[in-house]
Formats: C-alpha cells, sequence, structure tokens
C-alpha cells in the first residue's frame, strides 16, 4: 500500500497494489494490521456505506458528523469517477477553512482517508459513479452536520458549473463557514 500526504494535514491517499494476470487483478484494499505497522494508521471502522450517482455533476456534500459523533471515512471509488473535496474544521488547525481536493477513479483505486474534523463531499465526474466508503462511527442523526458547498470564503473549484450539477435540497442550505459554531474535535464518543 503506497500512503500519501494530501495539501493538508491529517489527511491521506491510499493506493493499494494491484496484482494482475491474465483474468484481471487483485488487490487488498484495507488491511488494519499493515497499516497500523507501516503508516500508523489505526482506525477501526464500524459501518460500510454505498451511494451510487447516475448522472455527471451529482454533488454530495458538504457533510460531516459533529463531536461527539466525529467520523473518520476511508473513500474509495467502486464504478466511475469523482472530484473528492475535503475541508479542515479543526479551530486550532493552521490550515483551519482551507481545502483539498483530489480525484478518485474506479481505474486508479486511490482512497481517501478523511480523519475527524473535516467536511467531506464530491462531485461525480462520470455517469454511473459508485462510491463506497467506510466510518470510524455509526451514523447520528443529532450530530450530522453541512457546510455550504459554494462558499466564496472556501473558493472550491469543482468540475462543472451550477447549471450543471445536481444537488439534494438539504446539500443547498447548508450553512457557510463563518457561520458554523466552533466544535471541540477533541471530544468525540
Amino acid at each position: 500500500m503506497q500512503v500519501s500526504q494530501t495539501g493538508l494535514p491529517g489527511p491521506l491517499l491510499l493506493r493499494p497494489k494491484r496484482f494482475g494476470d491474465a483474468r484481471g487483478w487483485f488487490s487488498e484494499s484495507w488491511n488494519a494490521r499493515t497499516l497500523a505497522v507501516e503508516a500508523g494508521i489505526a482506525t477501526e471502522f464500524v459501518q460500510d456505506n454505498f451511494a451510487f450517482s447516475a448522472k455527471a455533476g451529482t454533488l454530495r456534500g458538504l457533510h460531516f458528523q459533529a463531536p461527539p459523533s466525529a467520523q473518520a471515512k476511508l473513500i474509495q471509488v467502486i464504478r466511475g469517477a469523482v472530484l473528492d473535496v475535503i475541508v479542515d474544521l479543526r479551530p486550532d488547525s493552521a490550515t483551519f477553512g482551507r481545502h483539498d481536493a483530489v480525484t478518485l477513479t474506479a481505474e486508479g483505486g486511490e482512497q481517501l482517508l478523511v480523519p475527524e474534523g473535516f467536511a467531506h463531499g464530491y462531485c461525480t465526474i462520470e455517469d454511473d459513479s459508485l462510491v463506497f466508503y467506510k466510518v470510524n462511527r455509526y451514523y447520528d442523526p443529532a450530530t450530522d452536520r453541512g457546510l455550504l458547498w459554494n462558499d466564496p470564503a472556501l473558493g472550491i473549484d469543482w468540475p462543472f458549473g451550477e447549471d450543471r450539477l445536481t444537488l439534494s435540497d438539504r446539500d443547498r442550505l447548508h450553512p457557510r463557514l463563518a457561520d458554523l459554531p466552533t466544535f471541540d474535535w477533541s471530544a468525540t464518543s
């Protein structure tokens, strides 16, 4: 497994090795023991999720769970491709309010490990995209939050203009970064 830093401290880009032959390829997408030893990653995941998007330009996010139920996520594209975006929400971080974006593809097999304290979202850049992700805490509707996808303070360069995006009504109504309360990310259950 190749592990590299993103443009923000904390999130990691993982590239599992693929072993191919005439039949195709095999890849070990997660091995807790190996990643704990090689990269210091000791996240225990408790829930797996799938999200299918029929059309390119489907934007989901920016989502997070607030403390005490904050979630770390491991995101992988099973089919298609997405531009995956993370925003640092940790108030004591030197990169608070900054974002980073990476392209995740089924063909490339990249994974993004997003720690607690980050908002996360993605925009599909291919039709029929299927995203799989693991989380380290169960879904908690009481702490489910969001950040406005097009907040000018974030300056995210999404791959399509607003006229070509498909969003939920909920995602259109999230608050801007300046309107979010300050969360204590060390207060997790």
